[in-house]
């Protein structure tokens, strides 16, 4: 599933550019309301709350350490990145994610995008955030292999941060493999589809941000990841069809899992069980 070759990415848009690019498309993006994170239930102790600083940028962002309870061995630590839903990282309290995962040995970092929960407010592409999360896991677990699990947003935002240089140099060599659900290969194709009214708007984003469109199109990006990894969908999301998940993991040299029934973000509704034992393997094998 490993790339021998890692081709290069497109390149990052300069820093103005981007955030010219990035306010034009956050003035039109859907709004969600902001709500703070729940606490983890009493299942998932022990947790604590974290602070996780923004390279670059103001303010920090809000997360959920789970270290592994009792006597079991430690085999690597994962950073799950949440879908964009008004929960945040408390979308990862159900579905058993971290209780299989802390199950199998890994500890667990679950992180806040900006603008949700206690994180600071966006300032540009969400990716430099995910490259932030993976050098605060990798110092809170020094010594072992890292993995990434990104759900709709959260694995659409890890493809740039694990490509492009985002991460540095010794964080990301620690990273094995990757697991994603329901990520589409374009933001601005995914909002078309859920919003058609809004279409002319996200073309004209394409007219006057080409640079931006390029560099935030994953089909330029999963080439260049380098890494074991696996993409699952649902056969009925209408904003994520099952080829577009065939086709970026074939460019990942990666193997994606259809979930017949399924629309967006319920593959792990339906096929618990079934999801979560794919990630593992993925995880185990790398």
């Amino acid at each position: 599933m490993q790339n021998a070759v890692r081709p290069s990415p497109p390149p990052r848009p300069s820093g103005l550019y981007e955030a010219l690019s990035w306010r034009w498309f956050h003035t039109f993006a859907p709004r969600l309301p902001r709500i703070e994170a729940p606490d983890p239930p009493a299942r998932l102790a022990p947790w604590r709350t974290v602070a996780i600083p923004r390279r670059g940028r103001r303010g920090t962002l809000a997360g959920t350490w789970y270290p592994l309870r009792g006597e079991r061995s430690e085999r690597g630590a994962v950073l799950l990145m949440p879908p964009y839903l008004e929960w945040g990282r408390s979308y990862f309290h159900r579905r058993r994610r971290i209780e299989s995962l802390r199950q199998a040995g890994y500890q667990v970092l679950a992180v806040d995008f900006p603008g949700f929960g206690g994180s600071a407010p966006p300032q540009g592409f969400f990716d430099r955030e995910v490259a932030a999360a993976l050098s605060d896991l990798a110092q809170r677990a020094p010594a072992v292999p890292l993995f990434v699990w990104g759900v709709s947003a959260g694995g659409y935002w890890s493809h740039p941060a694990l490509s492009d240089g985002a991460v540095e140099p010794a964080v990301r060599q620690r990273v094995r493999a990757a697991f994603f659900e329901d990520v589409s290969p374009h933001l601005l194709e995914w909002a078309e589809r859920q919003a058609p009214a809004g279409r002319p708007l996200y073309r004209l984003f394409r007219l006057l941000f080409p640079a931006a469109y390029r560099y935030l199109d994953l089909r330029h990006h999963a080439p260049a990841l380098g890494l074991p990894v696996v993409y699952v969908s649902g056969a009925d999301d209408p904003g994520v069809p099952p080829e577009e998940t065939r086709a970026l993991a074939d460019r990942a040299g990666g193997e994606a899992e259809i979930v017949d029934g399924a629309g967006h973000l319920e593959a792990i509704k339906r096929e618990t069980r079934r999801v979560i034992a794919r990630a593992l393997a993925v995880f185990a094998g790398a």
